[in-house]
């Protein structure tokens, strides 16, 4: 990876979890009433990593990209959704130009009311935070760093097509997120954003044509063994009303471990673009680790980000929590 205030409707009753049938039950809290949904399935999402994966890494422009991004649309179509595709040139930390190619997925897309959630979909060129030196020039296979986020949106496209809703769902697939300079590169530190290029054009796009959504959610690494997620501050600078939702959310449902309250760094990613140019307020989930090698995790920029190293239960924490979100939407 590398301040408007606005309504947020809950709605009452019941939590749902399903297993062929939805079953219902009451859950009475004194801070959020939780509306019925559909069981969020781990298992599914990490099938959707594993066939990411499949293509190898997806570095903007290379074959895998293409055929990766071509399985993206169709899962995304197959789920229901209305897919469009914007395809650009950016120019990366050596001023060539690479294509990128950003997709959108949307659900109702009718409806005024709508609800954005988003991901990176590609693979970082370079493993220039592996441990081993010899490694550094290796593509990152980026089972975390791009694929989980995409395959957490895919499930949640799958079960809003079983169990629909009223409000509108717009997911997009960011391309180009992790091409910045790397750390063996001359000047690294003194070459201006080179992260995120992909999002800077949606968001241009977005803000040209008068695309609106009340808020936006991105999702980044969200699938990393020992993850959890404290409330990023550009997230809490824009759209604080929306962090404080989601991880009062995820703490009633039981994965308060996942979503501490506690309050992580100030990071440039996707939801930078979201946030400034397109002018949605927009919350970053993303791990924060205390310990080790990096504050993203082991696996961060290293050949080692494979799906063997992906939770499925923290898949589950963001996949459900996200879920809830979703369906506690009543459409205006």
């Amino acid at each position: 990876m590398g301040k408007s205030f606005f309504l947020l409707t809950v709605i009452s009753i019941a939590l749902g979890s399903c297993g062929g049938q939805t079953e219902r039950r009451k859950i009475y809290s004194d801070t959020l009433a939780l509306a019925a949904c559909p069981l969020f399935v781990a298992d599914s999402a990490m099938n959707y990593i594993k066939e990411q994966c499949a293509f190898g890494p997806r570095v903007p422009g290379s074959s895998a990209s293409e055929a990766c991004g071509d399985y993206i649309v169709k899962q995304f179509e197959r789920f229901g959704a209305v897919v469009k595709e914007q395809r650009v040139e950016v120019t990366a930390y050596d001023d060539s130009k690479v294509p990128a190619r950003n997709i959108s997925a949307s659900i109702n897309p009718e409806s005024a009311n709508r609800i954005l959630i988003c991901a990176h979909w590609d693979s970082r060129p370079w493993a220039d935070n592996d441990p081993d030196p010899k490694k550094h020039h290796t593509p990152v296979p980026a089972a975390n760093d791009g694929a989980s986020g995409v395959a957490v949106m895919m499930e949640l496209c799958r079960l809003i097509q079983q169990q629909p809703l009223n409000v509108g769902v717009d997911f997009v697939c960011f391309d180009a997120e992790d091409m910045g300079t790397p750390d063996w590169a001359e000047d690294s530190n003194s070459r201006g954003n080179t992260w995120c290029l992909g999002s800077m054009e949606w968001a241009r796009e977005a803000r040209a044509r008068g695309y609106r959504a009340r808020y936006g959610v991105l999702l980044d690494m969200v699938g990393g063994r020992g993850s959890t997620f404290s409330r990023e501050q550009v997230s809490r600078q824009y759209a604080d009303p929306v962090v404080e939702l989601i991880w009062r959310l995820a703490r009633q449902l039981g994965y308060g471990h996942y979503f501490p309250m506690k309050d992580g760094g100030a990071l440039i990613d996707d939801h930078v673009n979201v946030n400034r140019v397109a002018r949605i307020p927009c919350v970053d989930i993303v791990p924060y680790f205390e310990y080790g090698p990096s504050s993203f995790g082991p696996t961060w920029h290293t050949v080692s980000d494979t799906p063997e190293n992906i939770d499925p239960h923290v898949l589950e924490a963001v996949g459900q929590t996200l879920t809830q979100l979703i369906y506690n939407e009543v459409a205006e």
